[in-house]
């Protein structure tokens, strides 16, 4: 397994880091199988796997099962467990829910945006962290590209600069200009993964249902469907449905 030193590493050696999402124990099998470098628990879950409109309407409770589930399918890949809405409310709830999750077999935990005095409470406490900047879904107003403006871009800028000094070893950046995830990946030690933050990110992070089109749905500008398992699902299902119908066939 990968460890926060490892994969910082990777980065002083220019090799790239991939990253997807996974929620349960056989897609995080064939994650590992696959050979991902690291297993993102994300709280996009809401989404994906329990039908919910905002990642908002799930907690701790929802997060645990999930992360629990992922480190027993993958026990040898590196689990970033995601800080679900409220959290990381104050230093001290932040911190007893990172240990759940570490506890429970997650190498670190993601958090989005600069909480007050959280990143530095964890970071300070031994609790390896990847910062989640650009667009926040948790709280976004909007899902447009953030970054686009010189105020929003130098915004962004300051904030990897802070989470790069505090001892985060990896940061997300999402959805913000091709330009602004090259540059902050040039001044920054930390390991940068893009979703939506250009070709030139230390390491790519996808939502595991778009890059395996496991829905009908769009997918995000930034995304890639590189199979798609939804049509592959119905046609296995179709199969299955004829032979109990029609057992003699």
């Amino acid at each position: 397994m990968l460890n926060p030193k490892d994969i910082t590493e990777k980065k002083a050696k220019g090799e790239k880091i991939s990253m997807v999402t996974a929620y349960d124990f056989a897609f995080a099998q064939m994650a590992e199988a696959a050979g991902i470098d690291q297993i993102l628990v994300g709280d996009s879950l809401a989404n994906t796997m329990l039908g919910y409109k905002t990642t908002r309407d799930v907690g701790m409770t929802e997060m645990l099962i999930f992360v629990g589930a992922v480190c027993r399918g993958a026990p040898n890949t590196h689990v970033v467990a995601d800080m679900p809405y409220l959290s990381d409310k104050d230093p001290q709830t932040a911190y007893d829910n990172a240990r759940r999750f570490l506890d429970l077999g997650a190498a670190s935990v993601k958090l989005e945006g600069t909480p007050q005095g959280v990143l530095e409470f964890l970071c300070g406490h031994d609790i390896p962290v990847c910062a989640h900047l650009g667009l926040l879904p948790q709280t976004a107003e909007n899902f447009k590209q953030k970054g686009k403006t010189e105020e929003e871009a130098r915004a962004i800028e300051q904030a990897a600069r802070f989470v790069d000094n505090l001892g985060c070893f990896e940061m997300v950046l999402e959805h913000i200009p091709e330009e602004l995830g090259t540059r902050i990946t040039r001044e920054v030690k930390s390991v940068t993964i893009g979703i939506g933050g250009g070709r030139y990110t230390d390491g790519q992070v996808l939502v595991m249902h778009d890059a395996l089109g496991m829905h009908q749905k769009k997918i995000p500008p930034f995304a890639t469907k590189f199979v798609n398992m939804f049509d592959l699902g119905v046609e296995g299902f179709k199969k299955y449905i004829d032979s109990v119908k029609n057992p003699a066939l």
